[in-house]
């Protein structure tokens, strides 16, 4: 089982998993982004938006929720600098969670977290896809794995200062470096995930010029799943070569007031608060407190797959609710499920996905390979 973004920075965070535990703890593997460092120690290290610090007691939920694997490479791992980045790594060991995607130095942040189930090895890469260039690792600075995007401004009509057309795409030197990777790991497991921190943050339907190459990519080297996350909100769904792309698990346990306007000691997070309400045209709702997120962002899901010796045999999604409290309620087949399942369908095939739903006692499945 598969959730997208994580953020445990409220006090007794193993409240937030109740309404999905007896799910979650049924997984052979379960794996999810945890989006922000664990440390008593260090410093703001970031010149993007920096988020706050965890307590490295908080991912002890984790574990009691039945987490086995951990990825690591996203835009906030580095905020607390070398410190966030050793302590949060350490906790997750101690916590025996494998983690992949960060590092003390680049060759550790590429290293894969591989985990052995019913007689087969699952293997796990991450890596951050959309910045900030110091939260990248180098050979001798911690810091995340990473494929870096470019981006190119266009005005393709006669009215200067207008809005240009974006066209986005990946660096070829560490696409690469990604797809040598998964080759490398590729006879080593049975099942091999590719997490890709990525996409258009708080903007349902919409998925940037280079995500669906990238994702492609890494399943042209290997990969049997690809998930991405980042966005905060879920993004569609679709299949290649006969494998699941899960573009954006959305928000799973999110659960911070780092991104509130009211009691914000930060001055930058408290202007990017604002900022961002502007940017992305939404408000959060103001009875969900510890979740200031897009209204369609209370869509949620745990992606699945089914797997044997030769891979993926079945993928698909419960679909999941996140309440007012911030905990997200795993759904069946019934009106409030039906209805998450619904929107998943929707903005699947508005980002011009051609995916096929069908229920399945009360999951969604997407993928089943014939024998």
């Amino acid at each position: 089982m598969l959730v997208g973004d994580l953020i445990l920075d409220e006090p007794d965070p193993d409240r937030f998993f109740d309404a999905s535990l007896a799910v979650l703890t049924q997984a052979d593997v379960l794996a999810g982004h945890v989006e922000v460092p664990h440390t008593y120690r260090g410093s703001q290290s970031s010149v993007d938006v920096p988020a706050p610090a965890s307590d490295p007691r908080h991912l002890d939920a984790l574990r009691r929720a039945g987490f086995h694997v951990a990825t690591l490479a996203g835009n906030h791992i580095y905020d607390a600098g070398p410190a966030g980045i050793e302590d949060t790594v350490q906790r997750l060991h101690d916590l025996n969670i494998q983690t992949t995607g960060a590092g003390m130095h680049l060759a550790e942040a590429r290293s894969p977290a591989i985990v052995e189930r019913n007689n087969l090895r699952f293997g796990f890469l991450s890596y951050n896809c959309v910045g900030p260039r110091e939260s990248w690792a180098t050979s001798a600075k911690p810091g995340c794995a990473y494929v870096k995007i470019l981006t190119h401004y266009e005005l393709d009509y006669a009215t200067p200062g207008g809005p240009p057309t974006v066209y986005t795409f990946a660096d070829p030197v560490t696409l690469e470096w990604m797809q040598a990777d998964i080759e490398r790991l590729r006879p080593e497991v049975n099942v091999l995930t590719v997490a890709l921190h990525k996409g258009l943050g708080h903007t349902p339907a919409t998925l940037a010029m280079y995500e669906r190459p990238v994702a492609k990519s890494a399943i042209d080297a290997g990969a049997d799943v690809v998930v991405g996350h980042h966005g905060h909100i879920l993004q569609g769904i679709e299949v290649y070569k006969n494998r699941p792309i899960f573009h954006g698990l959305g928000n799973f346990v999110t659960v911070t007031r780092a991104l509130n306007l009211e009691a914000n000691a930060s001055p930058e997070r408290l202007a990017w608060a604002k900022r961002r309400r502007k940017l992305f045209g939404f408000e959060p709702d103001p009875n969900y407190p510890v979740y200031p997120f897009h209204p369609e962002a209370k869509n949620s899901m745990i992606g699945y797959c089914r797997a044997d010796q030769n891979g993926v045999l079945e993928a698909g999604f419960r679909p999941c609710w996140v309440q007012s409290d911030g905990s997200p309620e795993v759904l069946g087949n019934d009106d409030r499920g039906r209805a998450v399942a619904r929107y998943i369908e929707k903005i699947t095939h508005e980002s011009g996905l051609k995916t096929n739903f069908d229920w399945s006692d009360d999951r969604v499945v997407f993928l089943e390979k014939q024998n």
